[in-house]
């Protein structure tokens, strides 16, 4: 089995390690040329993930062409907004058959695209996708921690390939046919977790944090199935799951980016320090945007909008959210 992981950040790379150490045949794709020879020279991404030796037959390289033109199958694990530009300039050497995988979780800033919407418009037609989504911290991964996730396609064959090639014994796959529930829930809850890490950054207690995260689950399945999804899809390991993971994990980027906010901070001041993509901050614009095409409220990533790009004071943003008029728990 021939594997080239297309992003070499901490999530990327510790997907390419694992699937090396499995005995396929792994190539990382690197954006960053020092990134490349490093694990190519010392089997270490210090860059990204840091104090992580990695497996002997890992190997990186630069070269999109030389990346994809042998793989049997490929994973998309490039941010989600340079996921269009990495793969559509791969496209032309895939060869036909190939699997692809999406592994990056968020929305297309400007387009609003899912991932795998995005993989559709730029592979060639009938290239078979999947989506890869749930409960998964890089770190924990390349630990070998007891890990589930998701993976989810419209074809059958593709969903059953892609979990057989991810699967390990300290890595479970289940399968899913829901391909937009199973996204979006991996996308929206970045945007809650933004919001429970402002709330930890305000030293707020438990009872707000675990009404965030409901009232944010119900946000996520709202706009979800507006736009398609199953509603128990996100009472799976795509929605629930990963959402209470990065809305409480203290690995998560997107979470801590939150606590910086609550402190105090900007958001150019908590980019400026920043290596890694905290998806949460593009796509909490395309969220709010996606929500008012489909005619649906999303208040919490409404409010977590305009903390990050009106700079809105936390605490005005709480008040607004729990002043609003009162509602049924429920929605039709």
């Amino acid at each position: 089995m021939r594997i080239t992981v297309m992003g070499a950040g901490s999530w990327g790379t510790a997907l390419a390690d694992l699937l090396a150490s499995k005995g396929a045949t792994v190539t990382l794709w690197a954006y960053e040329p020092e990134v490349a020879e490093e694990i190519n020279r010392r089997h270490r991404n210090d860059v990204f993930l840091p104090e992580a030796p990695l497996h002997e037959g890992l190997v990186a390289t630069t070269d999109l062409a030389t990346a994809v033109g042998a793989a049997d199958v490929v994973i998309s694990a490039a941010p989600s907004h340079a996921v269009r530009a990495v793969m559509g300039r791969a496209a032309a050497a895939i060869a036909t058959g190939t699997l692809v995988v999406s592994a990056s979780k968020g929305l297309e800033p400007d387009r609003h695209r899912r991932m795998t919407e995005v993989l559709g418009e730029v592979l060639p037609a009938g290239t078979p996708v999947a989506a890869l989504s749930g409960p998964t911290f890089a770190r924990e991964v390349y630990e070998r921690q007891p890990t589930a996730a998701a993976v989810a396609s419209t074809s059958p064959a593709a969903a059953i390939r892609a979990q057989e090639v991810l699967s390990a014994p300290q890595f479970r796959i289940y399968t899913n046919d829901d391909v937009v529930g199973v996204e979006l829930g991996g996308a929206l809850k970045n945007v809650v977790a933004i919001a429970a890490g402002i709330l930890d950054g305000l030293g707020l207690g438990s009872n707000v944090r675990a009404a965030l995260i409901t009232r944010g689950l119900a946000e996520i399945t709202r706009l979800g199935v507006a736009m398609g999804a199953r509603p128990m899809t996100f009472s799976g390991l795509a929605g629930l799951g990963d959402l209470v993971l990065t809305a409480t994990g203290p690995l998560s980027r997107n979470r801590s980016l939150g606590v910086e906010l609550g402190r105090g901070r900007t958001l150019e001041e908590v980019l400026a320090k920043r290596l890694s993509v905290a998806e949460g901050v593009g796509t909490a614009r395309a969220a709010v945007a996606l929500a008012a095409e489909v005619g649906v409220e999303l208040p919490i990533a409404r409010e977590v909008a305009c903390v990050l790009f009106e700079g809105k004071a936390p605490r005005q943003a709480i008040g607004e959210l729990m002043e609003r008029s009162l509602k049924s728990e429920t929605w039709s």
